[in-house]
């Protein structure tokens, strides 16, 4: 694609950056077969190479975002589908990242959209709001159906829509701490405690923490983490981002330095894909781009370290799993074949659903923002799932867990939970009660 920047616009390294990314793009529309959004609304603006002709015009022009880029960015779910398909190597992600910022920056949104993006980033990141925000949502679940009448209190609704009735207790690993090796210990890692995930399922990383334990790995959870900053991130609130990233470079890096680090474990597949950008996002920074740098080359998917593990074959369990490959781990992170494979060698008979490529819907707070085609995908995505006659849902994020759980009954869960089970763990209490096709 041909740019015409100024010499002056390209002084910013933003703006060269995605001149760079621009430039890469030739128009060939192999994006729009795998983009969700284009796929259900069959809107060429909202497909990644319409979004591509929109930045470029918004960046190149120098001038402020308006409503009609907003609304298509906005419908952007960021799951890098186009990034996986597109022959060029175009760089949609921190593409999208910049367009963002720049929205963040120069446009003023209506107030109850400002409202709502803003209760979100105050919120969820940090787990105690979280919990009490989520008690609260039984007094207002109530009126649901009345925000969701009115188009700006909608992501209202969606919101107390998604809220579970009840919330598990804190797990007692949720909290900082070391957590020994079982015999000899064969390594040593940090894991992310997260926010969301914390709250509304604990047992993923308590799973976790069983499993790498008994498997001789020692695991500490640093005391002074905070949210990755993926959720303000997303939503072009660049500064507080960089913030969270920094504040988690520092934790990790002094962990590492004290007493080693051999990878930062990831159990959120969303988290994951943030914390090994941290490179890029924090490279203007001299006094963090190296030490960032550093931290997104320890960290890993939960699964991407246990497959280091050599686990033993098990014997086949007679359960039949349907694999949902988050968009973060499969496009994100380019973790395809890992997990599947880990389940199966655990005994677990394992299922691929058409068009796995699409997403579920949830993408962060997308699911809350931009309802209606969240709800179209998530249909999608269940109707593909429940085609496969599985006996359990597996996946690798809390927000797909979150998400297509509201969409069947068919017990979803994180794929550790599955894999600690079948090496000697709990039984996790999301499965049905036991009977002769789920072993003890």
């Amino acid at each position: 694609m041909q740019t015409n920047f100024t010499a002056g616009q390209l002084a910013d390294p933003h703006v060269a950056t995605s001149e760079k990314i621009l430039r890469k793009c030739v128009h060939c529309g192999f994006c729009t077969a795998t983009c969700p959004t284009y796929v259900t609304l069959g809107n060429e603006l909202d497909s990644p190479r319409g979004r591509i002709y929109l930045i470029k015009d918004m960046l190149e022009n120098g001038r402020p975002a308006d409503a009609e880029v907003v609304t298509h960015i906005d419908r952007c779910l960021s799951c890098l589908s186009c990034v996986t398909t597109c022959p060029s190597g175009v760089d949609y992600m921190h593409l999208v990242d910049h367009a963002r910022m720049h929205i963040e920056e120069t446009y003023r949104r209506p107030f109850w959209n400002r409202l709502a993006r803003s209760v979100l980033a105050a919120v969820l990141p940090h787990p105690g709001r979280f919990r009490l925000a989520l008690k609260a949502a039984n007094l207002g679940r109530p009126f649901a159906g009345l925000l969701k009448r009115f188009k700006p209190l909608e992501p209202f609704g969606a919101m107390l829509d998604l809220a579970p009735r009840s919330l598990p207790k804190a797990a007692d690993s949720a909290g900082p701490g070391t957590h020994p090796a079982a015999g000899p210990r064969r390594g040593r890692v940090a894991i992310l405690s997260g926010c969301a995930q914390p709250v509304l399922k604990p047992e993923i990383n308590a799973a976790t923490i069983r499993l790498l334990t008994r498997l001789g790995v020692e695991v500490v959870a640093p005391a002074g983490e905070v949210c990755c900053g993926s959720l303000v991130h997303h939503m072009g609130r660049e500064a507080e981002a960089l913030e969270a990233a920094r504040r988690n470079v520092d934790v990790w890096l002094g962990e590492a330095e004290k007493s080693g680090l051999d990878a930062i474990i990831v159990t959120a597949s969303g988290c994951g894909t943030t914390i090994k950008d941290y490179g890029f996002m924090l490279r203007l920074d001299p006094a963090y781009a190296e030490k960032a740098a550093r931290v997104s080359a320890l960290a890993r998917d939960i699964t991407e370290y246990l497959a280091t593990l050599d686990l033993p074959q098990q014997e086949a369990r007679g359960l039949t799993v349907a694999y949902h490959s988050a968009c973060s781990m499969q496009h994100g992170q380019k973790i395809t074949m890992l997990p599947k494979t880990l389940l199966k060698k655990a005994g677990f008979a394992v299922r691929d659903p058409a068009e796995g490529h699409l997403c579920c819907g949830s993408a962060g707070t997308y699911n809350i923002l931009q309802p209606e085609i969240s709800g179209k995908l998530k249909a999608r995505k269940v109707k593909n799932i429940e085609a496969t006659k599985p006996d359990l849902i597996a996946t690798g994020n809390i927000g797909c867990i979150t998400q297509i759980a509201t969409g069947t009954a068919i017990p979803i869960l994180h794929t550790v939970e599955l894999l600690d089970w079948a090496y000697g763990g709990e039984r996790p209490a999301a499965l049905p009660a036991q009977d002769t096709k789920m072993p003890a």
